[in-house]
């Protein structure tokens, strides 16, 4: 049976419905199926991208997943496309507007698609998670969205049923603000970031499920030991070494799915094909940089040019000047460039764990190019890094089974114990005897001044979340009503991703918000990967010690390992919503669960 709306009309119909009630104002993308790439990102040694433009806001749009051949470096893949092309086509929209996409699945082989407006707050039935609020759109039928727009920035739309948006089910978001841009520039870029697969998703997760390392081909070998040893000494080099060891785990447990297997695509483009973007020297250049990846985390930047950091998720922040960003899956920044020089640029991405990179070009003129930067050495995580200093030096080698038991008593502590956060002690869930929580951090940091793993040695300014300074307007209260803590798990050996020691399936139930509270939410990662932990339809502001109206919005945090932080949150809309990891085989591994607003 159809979906219905709380008039009792249908949400979606058939194809044929569809049609005979479709009415004027159709967003036309006929140019955009015979292109592999979006024209608005199409680029050629002939032919430099002018930027998004003044191409003007629409209200409807007619949207259709279709599976489209993709060609990559000489090879032909299989997308889940949408109006055939990988990215999406860009959807631009005006603050204030109200406004309709009818969406169709093609995709006859299917349970169902969807798409979800990443960041955009939503009536809970348009937020587009099959399964949480709607059904999923289902083989040769079309639901409409349709909801007014509050907000304004950049943002971005994917699938979220399986594994669609690995395959190229996802496209560029930007809202105009109905007063105004809050900082001037002259030309404006979008920059979408993505890893491409040629091997099918469901055997990439079936072997990452079989051995989590599959895919790792930078593992620690006997020559980085003796090298460590040459270098620190045997009796540091072991003490940082074997407590790894000893938790089955490993420095360089840094990304499950790598350039091992991965292309990494700037606006659909390979390294190799450089997408390439025009400016003027003189000119102020706003680039919308959007991280649409499934499970790659990207260090940006662009050698020889300063960029001012003026958006953070859609939402303005005071500007930052710095040489670097890292950008977790699913976030978006904006930034400011303002090249002088008549020469080309290189605006380089490289994966947090250094397996490869994407890259474009910005230049004045077609066919120039500049130099690429070197891969960075593979990062080594230290035992501080993932809040466990305290295990250094001890090998559990030699120990009784009354020692061992006292300490890892000592590591897990006990169900009441509590432990530090930035405002005040937090709850502390996970026990011993959990198969899914193979890690308790003992020591959790507030690691919001840090850059991450891998940054912040190579004499530059790397943006960290401290950096963030909201400007934009308050818009809840101060004072806080409740505070509850949600423990962010792991058993990476078994490829088990949870919250508070549970997947999703064996969650007894959704975590409960009040409509209209203002929530303070701690989170604590007690695992040794970054997790990206976005939030559907509501906003979290960081706490990052600045004031109350300064705390920056965010609908994705990349929370480091062994990292406490704490939000605050105002879920201003009833229904049901999802909070997990934007980590595509994450959030399907288990890291996933509702959040009702009641």
């Amino acid at each position: 049976m159809a979906q219905q709306d709380k008039d009792g009309q249908p949400l979606f119909g058939t194809r044929r419905r569809f049609l005979q009630t479709l009415g004027a104002g159709i967003f036309s993308t006929g140019i955009n199926a015979t292109f592999p790439l979006a024209s608005w990102a199409l680029t050629s040694p002939k032919y430099l991208h002018e930027g998004i433009g003044d191409y003007h806001p629409q209200t409807y749009f007619d949207l259709a997943f279709r599976y489209t051949p993709l060609d990559i470096d000489g090879r032909t893949g299989t997308a889940t496309a949408i109006n055939g092309t990988v990215p999406g086509p860009l959807i631009r929209w005006r603050q204030g507007d109200t406004v309709t996409m009818d969406v169709t699945n093609h995709l006859q082989d299917t349970k169902h698609a969807s798409i979800h407006w990443h960041g955009i707050l939503v009536p809970f039935r348009m937020d587009g998670v099959p399964g949480v609020n709607f059904n999923g759109i289902q083989p040769a039928e079309t639901y409409r969205y349709q909801f007014r727009v509050v907000q304004a920035g950049t943002y971005w739309y994917h699938s979220h049923s399986r594994f669609q948006e690995q395959t190229g089910s996802y496209g560029p978001l930007v809202i105009d603000p109905k007063d105004g841009e809050p900082f001037h520039y002259d030309r404006d870029h979008v920059i979408v970031l993505s890893d491409w697969a040629f091997t099918d998703p469901e055997t990439l997760f079936r072997n990452i499920n079989l051995a989590p390392e599959y895919y790792i081909y930078y593992k620690r070998t006997v020559f980085n030991y003796l090298h460590d040893i040459r270098k620190k000494g045997f009796a540091e080099a072991n003490a940082e070494l074997l407590p790894f060891r000893r938790m089955n785990m490993s420095p360089r447990d840094l990304s499950n799915v790598t350039g091992y297997i991965y292309t990494y695509l700037m606006n659909g483009h390979s390294p190799d094909m450089n997408w390439s973007g025009r400016f003027l020297p003189g000119e102020t250049v706003r680039l919308r940089v959007i991280n649409a990846s499934s499970m790659s985390n990207f260090d940006v930047r662009i050698p020889g040019l300063d960029m001012d950091v003026v958006m953070a998720d859609g939402k303005a922040v005071k500007p930052v000047r710095c040489h670097e960003f890292r950008i977790g899956v699913a976030e978006t920044y904006d930034v400011l460039i303002r090249p002088r020089e008549a020469r080309a640029y290189t605006l380089f991405a490289e994966s947090l764990d250094r397996s490869g990179y994407a890259r474009g070009t910005l230049a004045p003129e077609p066919g120039m190019q500049a130099p690429v930067p070197p891969l960075r050495p593979t990062p080594d995580r230290k035992l501080e890094d993932i809040g466990m200093g305290m295990m250094k030096g001890k090998y559990f080698g030699g120990m009784s089974d009354a020692m061992k038991e006292k300490l890892w008593r000592k590591r897990m502590q006990l169900q009441d114990d509590a432990i530090p956060g930035p405002n005040g002690p937090m709850p502390f869930l996970p026990d011993k005897d959990n198969p899914n929580v193979a890690m308790v951090v003992m020591n959790p940091q507030d690691r919001l001044a840090e850059p991450g793993v891998g940054l912040g040695h190579d004499g530059w300014k790397v943006l960290t979340y401290k950096d963030l300074v909201s400007a934009e307007p308050q818009p809840y209260k101060a004072t806080v009503d409740r505070e509850m803590c949600i423990n962010i798990t792991a058993n990476m050996e078994r490829f088990i991703f949870s919250l508070d020691g549970k997947k999703f399936t064996e969650q007894p139930g959704p975590y409960l918000f009040k409509h209209n509270e203002r929530l303070r939410l701690f989170l604590v990662n007690h695992t040794m990967m970054e997790h990206p932990m976005h939030l559907h339809g509501m906003w979290m502001q960081l706490e990052t010690g600045a004031g109350n109206k300064e705390i920056p919005f965010k609908h994705t945090i990349l929370i480091k390992p062994g990292e406490a932080l704490s939000v605050l949150i105002t879920p201003i809309e009833k229904g049901d919503w999802a909070f997990h990891c934007h980590l595509l085989y994450h959030m399907e591994a288990g890291m996933f669960q509702v959040v009702r607003v009641a």
